[in-house]
């Protein structure tokens, strides 16, 4: 196994590194929209002192406020209704008759059920998706740590070496994980970044190509052991997508109060200054910069903050969905495979 491409943690593998990464997934959203907002005010102050035509003008003569914030009012209440009505849809899923609620707690049951089975030790796993993760990543652990005890007993000196590199894989990435699930609490991204940092198909991969090259030299215990393991592995996949898709509803419910929060005080500045502002209003500079220039900069800062908000929500939505779009042994990105070449 190539280590640049086994690597489990997310940030080592997911091909937008560092700085882009931590702003699309990690980077609080209000945050990310502050950072967005400024730079735009920035921006459009700035615009004022290259030589352009001086915005006091354009306002006197052709009433430039209200064509401007004219076309926010209709903007802010077509796109609020839209992307409340949307998250409505998504969140009408919930909604069932009696029947299809009972199926769907008998498949949770059914599905911890499984898991409390394969894992042993556990009489009843954890309620809460962090400590349920935690359980699941240390069950694979110590299987993988079991697969690695029995090839040490009677293989030879190639399968030990691969087998150890392999569980010592699992046991770095699953060491991470575990670390921060600890102090993770849902609704926050911690649980989704923490499950997004345990490389489970490449885990799975390399369990079945180890098997598949190997299959000749395995002993029946060991044999039993790798099933085990993939059989334990299987099982993050599912309970990813399940935390997946509630973290998703959850961001969405987020998203549209955000939206009304702040939609109707956009709605009231907007109104303002189409009422109250002329080529007359704030007479004056602050810092060499005409008072007109700073108002509408920062009015038009307001204008599009919903729409900004709307923006950084969807970017972590989208770059979750688009890191987590296959589920099993399946590797969308690029990805170094030496092992498979010749």
């Amino acid at each position: 196994m190539s280590d640049s491409d086994s690597s489990g943690v997310l940030g080592q593998r997911a091909g937008v590194g560092g700085l882009r990464l931590w702003v699309l997934l990690r980077m609080g959203r209000w945050l990310f929209a502050a950072v967005a907002l400024a730079v735009v005010f920035v921006v459009m102050v700035a615009c004022s002192k290259l030589g352009l035509t001086p915005l006091r003008l354009i306002i006197g003569q052709h009433n430039g406020t209200f064509w401007i914030f004219s076309a926010f009012i209709g903007a802010i209440i077509t796109g609020t209704s839209i992307v409340v009505t949307i998250n409505q849809l998504v969140l009408s899923q919930e909604l069932g008759a009696v029947g299809d609620q009972r199926d769907r707690m008998q498949d949770a049951m059914e599905f911890r059920g499984d898991i409390e089975a394969v894992l042993d030790e556990e009489d009843v796993t954890p309620p809460e998706p962090a400590a349920f993760l935690y359980e699941l990543v240390d069950g694979i652990e110590r299987e993988a740590n079991e697969f690695e005890s029995t090839v040490a007993a009677d293989h030879g000196d190639e399968i030990q070496g691969k087998v150890s590199d392999y569980v010592d894989d699992i046991t770095e990435n699953a060491a991470v994980v575990k670390d921060d699930l600890e102090d993770a609490q849902f609704g926050t991204f911690d649980v989704i970044w923490n499950a997004l940092n345990f490389n489970y198909s490449r885990k799975i991969h390399d369990a079945r190509k180890i098997r598949a090259d190997h299959s000749d030299d395995l002993s029946d215990e060991a044999d039993s052991e790798i099933d085990e393991m993939i059989e334990v592995l299987k099982f993050f996949g599912p309970a990813r997508e399940h935390f997946k898709t509630l973290y998703f509803q959850w961001e969405l419910i987020n998203l549209s109060r955000a939206l009304l929060y702040i939609s109707v005080p956009a709605l009231v500045v907007m109104g303002l200054l189409m009422m109250y502002v002329d080529a007359g209003t704030l007479p004056g500079t602050t810092l060499t910069v005409d008072n007109l220039v700073w108002l509408t900069s920062a009015g038009f800062v307001i204008g599009i903050s919903p729409f900004v908000v709307f923006i950084v929500y969807i970017l972590r939505i989208a770059t979750v969905a688009k890191r987590t779009l296959a589920m099993g042994p399946f590797i969308l990105r690029e990805s170094e495979r030496d092992e498979d070449l010749g």
